[in-house]
């Protein structure tokens, strides 16, 4: 990945692919990357990114206001927690087997988790995501991959940073422990972008009619991760 400066827009180059067109995505995190076909030079690169930099302005102008909803949860008696779409509160507790469960309608937390620092209990919550995480995505994966007519590879559910998913050249799929606090309908519209890849590994029209035959109202889906997806965090 190679770090670029056209103007005033720094972006990150990503290896080219057997594409038709250039993929500009704003990630997560506010960084710019850029896919392009693997025929194009560099500075054929700056060009097309030039060229877009209306989009590009008009699209970090939103990130900025859409990232002003992001949440700092604290680790409280009676904060929430959301997980696949609901919300529970946090009950800290004496003694408990585990260091988190989920149990009676909320999320369970070991008071000495909290004493021994944010860290532990970020900890704590990121290893539930994970390990629920697996079993339910896992089973969607299994469900879309006959509809879509793909043999995916292995699933992991894991820390990606600034992505909610990722789909591997040799068809593995990465999903964020995030994605487990979206609800059920988001989660179904992260499994299905990132199987459709194995069709489309751009995001060309061609790729968005295979998302559609699957999931009609993906436009729906995909708007909600767009405006509420800073709030899905710890």
């Amino acid at each position: 990945m190679q770090l670029r400066l056209v103007g005033d827009i720094k972006y990150h180059l990503l290896p080219g692919t057997n594409r038709k067109t250039t993929d500009i995505v704003i990630e997560r995190d506010g960084t710019i990357a850029v896919r392009p076909p693997i025929s194009m030079s560099p500075e054929q690169v700056d060009e097309t990114v030039f060229s877009k930099r209306i989009w590009i302005y008009r699209n970090l102008a939103s990130w900025n206001d859409l990232n002003t909803q992001c949440v700092k949860r604290e680790w409280v008696n009676g904060e929430t927690f959301p997980y696949l779409g609901s919300n529970y509160r946090l009950s800290l507790m004496e003694h408990q087997a585990e260091p988190l469960v989920l149990k009676n309608g909320r999320f369970c937390l070991l008071k000495e988790m909290v004493a021994s620092g944010p860290q532990a209990c970020h900890d704590a919550f990121e290893r539930f995501y994970t390990q629920k995480g697996f079993d339910h995505i896992s089973k969607r994966v299994t469900f879309f991959s006959k509809k879509i007519g793909v043999k995916p590879g292995k699933v992991l559910v894991k820390n990606l940073g600034f992505r909610w998913a990722t789909c591997q050249a040799k068809g593995d799929f990465y999903f964020h422990w995030k994605t487990l606090m979206a609800p059920l309908s988001v989660i179904d519209y992260i499994v299905v972008h990132e199987l459709c890849h194995l069709h489309h590994r751009d995001h060309s029209d061609a790729f968005w009619n295979e998302v559609d035959k699957v999931l009609p109202n993906y436009r729906e889906r995909k708007e909600w991760l767009r405006v509420r997806g800073s709030g899905l965090t710890l």
